[in-house]
């Protein structure tokens, strides 16, 4: 199999393992080709090789075994996510065997505060596009979502843009950005104003996400605050120690 040059190999490699272990070609438990079979197959170095499969290790996907090789996390099954797919709320509800549903609540113009705007790198009182969205799972709701995302990034005018796409599609598509990575704090709060969005009390607690989105280039382009109802959707990450 021959990679293409649009994207780095490395990614492209890394995509198409992803996706054997996701999709199961790669079973939980079961040992994956070696690192000059692979090499092979995708007409790379092994070096590149090497580099993927490290990363997929640093996640949790694979197991590697000093003299024996490299097998797929037999745990996998029993996890949701990994943290570096915490943010991708709707791959979250799809994993953990739900149909995701995601409605745009709303998408206003404001002004960005001085918090986000340290976040964001830009000055207090800069345009940003807000978007409180509704994320189901099987018509449940389960998450409610408030991402900001500076007016200066947009390439189309904002009454284009989908609300029900994933926050990646939207930067992807309307903003020409690419989502390198996300920093995400976690913390219990009391359900607020969210509660009746989430079908919770004003007394249950609900996990708060505040996360910020950064480009290839290490650069903020986005802010998001979520409100996650554990209730409805179970969150277990699976993360690795070396």
């Amino acid at each position: 199999m021959l990679v293409t040059r649009s994207k780095s190999i490395v990614d492209q490699v890394n995509e198409i393992l992803r996706e054997r272990i996701r999709d199961a070609t790669y079973s939980p438990g079961e040992k994956i080709p070696s690192e000059s079979e692979l090499s092979a197959e995708f007409s790379v170095s092994r070096a590149t090789v090497r580099t993927v499969l490290a990363k997929l290790s640093v996640e949790g996907l694979i197991l590697r075994k000093q003299g024996d090789g490299t097998y797929v996390n037999e745990r996998i099954r029993e996890v949701n996510t990994h943290l570096g797919g915490l943010w991708d709320f709707a791959h979250l509800i799809e994993s953990s065997g739900f149909t995701a549903r995601i409605q745009a609540l709303s998408m206003e113009l404001v002004i960005a505060t001085e918090e986000q705007a340290r976040a964001l790198a830009i000055t207090p009182g800069d345009e940003l596009l807000s978007m409180v969205r509704l994320f189901s799972a099987d018509e449940r709701s389960a998450i409610v979502a408030n991402n900001v995302i500076p007016t200066a990034f947009l390439t189309k005018p904002m009454e284009e843009v989908d609300g029900e796409l994933r926050i990646r599609e939207i930067l992807k598509e309307y903003c020409d950005q690419d989502v390198a990575f996300a920093v995400t704090d976690i913390r219990s709060v009391l359900a607020g104003e969210e509660a009746s969005a989430l079908d919770a009390k004003p007394d249950d607690h609900l996990l708060n996400l505040k996360m910020v989105f950064y480009s290839k280039n290490n650069r903020p382009v986005a802010l998001g605050d979520s409100y996650f109802n554990d209730k409805v959707l179970r969150l277990r990450l699976v993360q690795a120690w070396n």
